[in-house]
């Protein structure tokens, strides 16, 4: 069992970029898939982005599919998203975790405390 940190959230305004970070101690970061999710006030928690292993074959929510960019460094343990052309929509708490194609978002039974992204219009 290891640690998942977000950070680099914020207030910002529609149109705006912000770029999270994921620390992650948790094992096997280098050979493990990782991805983004959101939960909005009153929502479910709702997978955004996710990438293989070795930062190949991102793949995307259609919510901001060509706005967002996900990347991670193995050498520094760290999953990012990049956010650009923010919209009121995205605002919500973002969460980093591991990546399984073949899981549900509710079957991932640990969270980090996440980072709120507040896009004002």
């Amino acid at each position: 069992q290891g640690q998942l940190v977000e950070s680099g959230g914020g207030l910002v305004q529609a149109g705006g970029s912000l770029r999270l970070s994921c620390a992650a101690s948790v094992p096997a970061f280098s050979t493990t898939s990782m991805g983004w999710y959101r939960q909005a006030p009153g929502k479910e928690r709702v997978f955004v982005a996710g990438v293989a292993w070795d930062g190949n074959f991102p793949a995307y929510a259609p919510a901001v599919q060509g706005r967002f960019t996900i990347s991670k460094d193995n050498a520094k343990n760290t999953l990012y998203l990049q956010m650009d052309s923010l919209k009121p929509e995205d605002t919500a708490i973002y969460y980093c975790n591991y990546y399984y194609t073949s899981y549900s978002v509710d079957q991932y039974d640990t969270w980090g405390q996440g980072t709120q992204v507040t896009v004002s219009s």
